[in-house]
């Protein structure tokens, strides 16, 4: 080694010593100039190596007569502080003063390395430490992950069957008609929520006649399912009160309007009478019925006059629509969530009536559900869809 190499580095054990700085700092400190001295001082070159200790903390200051790349810098055992290309300064912390190195360089140089190793072991101890930390607050978070996934499903299952129970409440089942077969399908726009502006309600009539609403509340949610049940609720009262079939949809809307006036819904009107097949229908601004013949041919059935929903100018059914079902005929009463999911009505109901046709012989109670899924095979405008069959069956007279 170099004398003047062997010079700095004891000068640099001897501040330390002095300083108190621990060895394993120290053998780091020692370690960065011998990296920048040795060849600067091969090459010739002046190195000027500078301590300076106030108050058991030590300040040691290097200056090579060429600079010092940052990256060379980033690379010492040791960071120096900020400072010009050509002065390095390192800042230590001292504690209480310790003996001075051995002024043997390479016994000096083992104590360091020495140090430096069990300084390593403490480390390599305390990130095995940490990583076992770890490794149980994973295992924690993972438990109440697991915890957290499980209450969501109990949540999840007990909302299905409050869902359940809420649709049960807001579409009734369908009604026991000997002479008809009944059937109904919803699909909510939102496959999560039960509620839609999308309703409907049948009942039978005193006379035996089977009456029909069909609701579509503009808007969505909570507050098209109220309005929605609103109607249902005020036709239904009306009708068993004995008020005229043709006038219930203008004599709602004008019930209804000081108690909601906010509240619009297109409405479809149909009463069956079992016994000879006779059926009429109210529509107030309402997709058109379809009528599909025992044979299996499909029919729109438009009204007249085109009428407006409950909330409308002018609400109701300006005239009614009357055929007569013969055993083996179904009537098909939708929403437009049915025909209109690709954007284009006419094209809608153009497919309508031939998957009606298609399906004319289908069960009445898994009809509904098979034109839905067959209609929105494609899905372009998704909305609330309701679907029932009423199909006259043989055997009354």
């Amino acid at each position: 080694m170099r004398p003047d190499l062997a010079r700095i580095r004891r000068r640099l054990r001897f501040a330390c010593a002095e300083a108190g700085v621990p060895a394993d700092e120290r053998g780091r400190l020692v370690l960065a100039v011998t990296l920048l001295a040795e060849p600067a001082l091969t090459a010739g070159e002046t190195v000027d190596v500078a301590t300076a200790a106030a108050d058991r903390r030590l300040a040691v200051t290097m200056r090579l007569t060429h600079p010092v790349s940052q990256s060379s810098r980033a690379a010492l055992p040791l960071l120096p502080g900020p400072g010009d290309d050509e002065t390095l300064t390192w800042h230590l912390t001292g504690g209480r003063t310790t003996a001075p190195a051995d002024p043997d360089d390479d016994r000096a140089t083992r104590e360091e390395m020495l140090a430096l190793v069990a300084r390593a072991d403490t480390l390599a101890q305390e990130q095995r430490d940490l990583k076992h930390e770890l490794a149980e607050t994973n295992s924690g978070v993972l438990a109440m992950y697991v915890d957290l996934e499980q209450r969501d499903e109990q949540l999840r299952r007990a909302h299905a069957v409050i869902f359940r129970e809420l649709e049960d409440a807001l579409r009734p089942r369908p009604p026991a008609v000997p002479g008809l077969e009944l059937g109904v399908h919803y699909s909510p726009t939102d496959q999560d929520s039960p509620t839609g502006g999308d309703l409907y309600d049948w009942f039978v009539l005193p006379d035996g006649r089977v009456h029909v609403t069909l609701v579509d509340a503009v808007g969505h949610g909570v507050t098209s399912t109220r309005h929605a049940l609103t109607v249902t609720h005020a036709i239904r009262t009306l009708a068993l009160a004995g008020h005229p079939f043709p006038d219930l949809i203008a004599h709602a809307s004008r019930t209804l309007a000081p108690i909601e006036p906010g509240l619009m819904a297109t409405v479809l009107l149909a009463r069956i009478d079992p016994s000879t097949g006779h059926a009429r229908f109210a529509n107030g601004g309402h997709p058109e019925p379809v009528v599909v013949t025992a044979a299996g041919t499909a029919r729109l059935l438009p009204a007249p006059v085109p009428g407006q929903g409950v909330g409308f100018p002018d609400p109701g059914s300006r005239r009614l629509v009357d055929v007569v079902l013969a055993p083996g005929d179904t009537v098909l009463l939708y929403t437009d969530g049915l025909v209109e999911s690709r954007k284009d009505l006419d094209e809608g109901q153009a497919r309508l009536l031939s998957l009606a046709e298609a399906c004319h012989g289908h069960p009445v109670p898994s009809l509904p559900r098979e034109l839905v899924t067959r209609m929105h095979d494609v899905v372009l405008h998704a909305d609330d869809t309701v679907v029932l069959a009423l199909r006259r069956t043989p055997g009354l007279s």
